[in-house]
């Protein structure tokens, strides 16, 4: 496969059509601190709308912040970290520890696999400074 392949994003339809097997890739930090944020309100047995509300902000927004679409900014963070009766250091700390231990597993070797075969869950492949340092 070209180098140039490994820069530019491609979905799962052509990683398939490849038979490329798709491999796991160190988490962004928006997803790693949504998945925190979703486990801190399950963990308190509430609904979206329930934190939003608290947070002051639309239960849709929250969803997506929760599945790593969007990267709240940081005052979004202090509300939802508010609403959920964390401060932001321990927020942030914990997100960093998920972040860590992902990354590890990757680094490790037993979900990493060659750059040409990368995908994230998503079902996109890095691309930008990621995928630029990747073919590096």
């Amino acid at each position: 496969m070209s180098e140039i392949s490994r820069i530019f994003p491609f979905g799962r339809q052509a990683l398939e059509s490849q038979a490329l097997e798709p491999q796991a890739l160190e988490p962004l930090w928006r997803e790693v601190l949504g998945s925190r944020l979703r486990g801190l309100r399950t963990d308190r047995d509430e609904t979206l709308v329930q934190t939003a509300e608290r947070a002051g902000i639309s239960p849709q927004y929250l969803s997506e912040v929760e599945r790593g679409r969007k990267e709240p900014s940081s005052e979004m963070i202090a509300a939802l970290a508010g609403a959920l009766d964390v401060t932001v250091a321990d927020l942030m700390a914990g997100a960093a520890e998920d972040l860590r231990r992902a990354a590890t597993v990757v680094v490790s070797g037993t979900m990493a696999g060659p750059a040409t075969s990368v995908i994230r869950p998503s079902g996109q492949r890095p691309s930008g400074p990621v995928a630029l340092a990747m073919a590096a």
